[in-house]
């Protein structure tokens, strides 16, 4: 499928996606399922920002609330509260940055994107809670629809489709046409690796990733060292890098406009690698 450039106005400035972007996670939570990535004070934030930007990563992706399978909840306030610092740090130490916030919650995306973030990026597609597309118009910046089936709870507990590709396609299909409705201009979409699938869903979606662009819309792929590599090839997240290369390959390959990922270095040198096989067809 020939690949359609896409693109997305970050507060008046259009953002060109015909070359694959890189964005960093900033894990600001105690507990995110890859242990390296946590960053629980000023310090250790400040630092992990500095190396995002160091190593070529154009997007940050700030999360103040785990979604590991089985995470804790915490409080609304308790999460702004972890996120409002390293939004302050990020934008101190990488003014230009495209800044998105992990966040389901309607309130804590209002109270970032006043605070200096660009996009909000949500797990769970608007699902919980009902004010977060109205918000998301309101503030006219660009929205992450992500597929979830379930609850960060309980959404690896017994995932159920018929057939995941339909369903997933139908799901992120009728959200993408309300918003736009709602008035929100720019809509990415995310499959929702690992957010309640099987193994074997995980890879019939990166198989057949590019139908996923007969949305319209671009297309984010967060795999990084999640359960779907490591299980898979019987071995830890710390040591899934190299299937993370691989599969981040594969969705370049299918397509994919942004990657979401731990190690920048290795994904930007991914896209520039596969750039340079396009260009010299």
């Amino acid at each position: 499928m020939e690949k359609t450039i896409q693109t997305m106005n970050i507060r008046g400035r259009l953002v060109d996606l015909a070359c694959p972007q890189v964005m960093g996670i900033l894990n600001v939570t105690p507990d995110s399922f890859y242990a390296v990535s946590r960053c629980p004070d000023p310090e250790t934030i400040r630092q992990r920002v500095r190396r995002i930007r160091q190593e070529g990563a154009s997007m940050l992706d700030i999360g103040g609330y785990s979604s590991r399978p089985g995470a804790d909840d915490v409080s609304p306030l308790e999460e702004w509260q972890r996120l409002q610092p390293a939004i302050e740090i990020a934008r101190e130490e990488w003014p230009d940055a495209i800044i998105s916030v992990d966040t389901f919650r309607a309130e804590v995306a209002r109270r970032a994107v006043e605070a200096g973030v660009d996009i909000v990026n949500d797990i769970a597609g608007g699902d919980m809670d009902p004010e977060m597309f109205p918000t998301v118009a309101d503030l006219h910046v660009p929205y992450i629809l992500m597929h979830m089936q379930g609850t960060p709870k309980d959404m690896q507990q017994a995932p159920t489709y018929t057939d995941v590709m339909t369903e997933v396609f139908r799901s992120l299909g009728e959200r993408v046409e309300t918003l736009h409705e709602m008035g929100v201009a720019d809509v990415i979409l995310d499959p929702g690796f690992g957010f309640g699938k099987t193994l074997q869903q995980n890879y019939r979606m990166m198989a057949r990733l590019s139908e996923f662009r007969l949305l319209g819309c671009p297309l984010l792929v967060g795999v990084s060292r999640k359960s779907m590599i490591y299980r898979l090839l019987g071995c830890t997240p710390e040591q899934a890098l190299n299937g993370t290369t691989v599969l981040h390959t594969m969705a370049l390959l299918n397509g994919a406009d942004i990657l979401r990922v731990h190690d920048v270095r290795e994904a930007v040198e991914a896209v520039k690698i596969y750039t340079q096989c396009l260009i010299s067809e």
